[in-house]
C-alpha cells in the first residue's frame, strides 16, 4: 500500500498582549482542531517551538521598532514559518514586509480580524508544508 506524502500538522504561536485576544483566538483554533500556544514574549525565540507552523503576531500591542526586528528575524531565520498579522497600521510594518526571495510575504490583516480568516490562512499555507 503506497501513501502519499504526509500533511505535517498544524500548530499556531500567537504573541500578544492582550490576554482576551489571546483566549478567543487559541479557543477559536482549538475548536477548528489546530493545536495553538501563546506568548507575550515578543523577543524571546524559544517561545515559538520549532514545530509552529505559523505565528499569529499582533503587531499593535508591542514598539515599531521590536516588532519591524522580530518580523524581520523570524524571515530569515524561519524562512518556512508563515507570519500573519494583525494590524491597524500596515504602513508602521513596511520595513519588515519588503520582498526576499528566501521568505515568503507575511500575512496581513487588518485589524480587527475574524477568527475564520486567520483560521482560512493558516490552513490555506498548511496544504503545503509537507513532511517526507
Amino acid at each position: 500500500m503506497t501513501s502519499g506524502p504526509r500533511v505535517k500538522a498544524l500548530y499556531v504561536t500567537i504573541i500578544s498582549s492582550n490576554r482576551e485576544t489571546v483566549d478567543g483566538l487559541q479557543g477559536y483554533l482549538e475548536r477548528a482542531g489546530i493545536a495553538s500556544h501563546a506568548t507575550r514574549a515578543l523577543g524571546d525565540e524559544s517561545m515559538i517551538p520549532p514545530a509552529s507552523t505559523a505565528v499569529v503576531l499582533f503587531p499593535d500591542d508591542f514598539g515599531d521598532t521590536d516588532v519591524v526586528r522580530r518580523i524581520s528575524t523570524l524571515r530569515s531565520k524561519r524562512p518556512g514559518l508563515l507570519l500573519v498579522l494583525v494590524t491597524s497600521d500596515r504602513q508602521r510594518l513596511s520595513p519588515a514586509l519588503e520582498a526576499d526571495p528566501k521568505s515568503p510575504l507575511p500575512i496581513v490583516f487588518p485589524k480587527p480580524a475574524f477568527g475564520w480568516d486567520i483560521l482560512d490562512a493558516v490552513r490555506g499555507r498548511g496544504a503545503f508544508a509537507r513532511t517526507k
